[in-house]
């Protein structure tokens, strides 16, 4: 591929050096070629180069895991999804590091390639694809608190069946929501916005749209957990740009009141859901 990034760029500036005014003894205010002009002609050309090299690597590629009967055993798994975050910087799970294996439109071996086309076409100074802090979120005042706050570390009260009858804690998770999609986020805390009483939202997709996935957990008690545990990484935005490895449970069971509904609720949390509860419920305890 180098080579061909050679032989290219070599006969595009033989090409620039023979169209110049100076070599047919032209006008130079005419034809006298801009930095931007080149520049733009340059990255062009490059970014031309470059997704030519990446469809015949993809095919390559392909052919590589048609021909390989173990590889073709991993196809016939289902793809495990790659999650993202708001309580987590990361989570990647050994079975994750299947994904580009899974996925021959994006070899792994050959992942900076990607990152050269999106740095080529990308129009914005700076992407961030992960959790954020989002400031003032439209519809609400609540806002995400860094530690040391003293809310983060402050005793959280049960939520009251007055509260809950009277819906003003359905619209605060309603608001929590608003301030966990902005983060790009999974789960939040009541604590973390400032709200010191034991209330969790969540929703393991992270997508707005897939509502169905909405988790209002009030005064949540855990009354059996899993013996294995599992450690994976785990970042928060209470506390930016920090992140490490955390053992967990596998598997839970929650009692508790369904803030969707205002009935009392038991539900077992496997994987990833689980997870997210036990991140949440540590900063229900301070």
């Amino acid at each position: 591929m180098l080579k061909l990034v050679e032989v290219v760029l070599t006969t595009f500036f033989t090409y620039v050096d023979t169209t110049t005014p100076q070599h047919h003894n032209l006008d130079k205010s005419k034809y006298e070629f801009s930095k931007v002009e080149i520049f733009k002609l340059m990255r062009r050309t490059i970014l031309f180069v470059l997704l030519e090299s990446l469809s015949i690597m993809r095919l390559s590629m392909s052919l590589r895991f048609c021909s390989s009967s173990h590889l073709l055993r991993q196809f016939s798994t289902s793809s495990p999804r790659v999650l993202s975050s708001s309580s987590y910087s990361s989570y990647s799970s050994s079975s994750n590091n299947l994904y580009n294996l899974q996925s021959p439109s994006r070899p792994r071996n050959y992942s900076f390639i990607t990152n050269i086309l999106t740095s080529l076409t990308s129009t914005d100074e700076s992407v961030n694809d992960g959790e954020i802090d989002p400031g003032t979120v439209e519809g609400t005042t609540l806002t995400i608190l860094k530690y040391p706050h003293p809310s983060l570390r402050a005793a959280n009260a049960p939520v009251t069946d007055f509260e809950i009858s009277s819906g003003s804690i359905k619209q605060t998770a309603k608001e929590m929501f608003l301030v966990m999609y902005a983060a790009n986020g999974v789960g939040l805390a009541a604590p973390q916005v400032g709200v010191n009483k034991r209330l969790m939202v969540f929703n393991q997709d992270g997508d707005e749209k897939k509502w169905m996935s909405q988790v209002v957990l009030i005064n949540p008690t855990i009354v059996e957990k899993s013996v294995g545990k599992a450690v994976d990484e785990e970042g928060c935005l209470s506390f930016p740009n920090m992140a490490g490895d955390v053992s967990r449970h596998k598997w839970i069971k929650v009692e508790g009141v369904n803030g969707l509904t205002g009935k009392k609720w038991k539900k077992k949390f496997v994987g990833f859901e689980a997870r997210i509860f036990q991140h949440e419920y540590d900063h229900l305890d301070g």
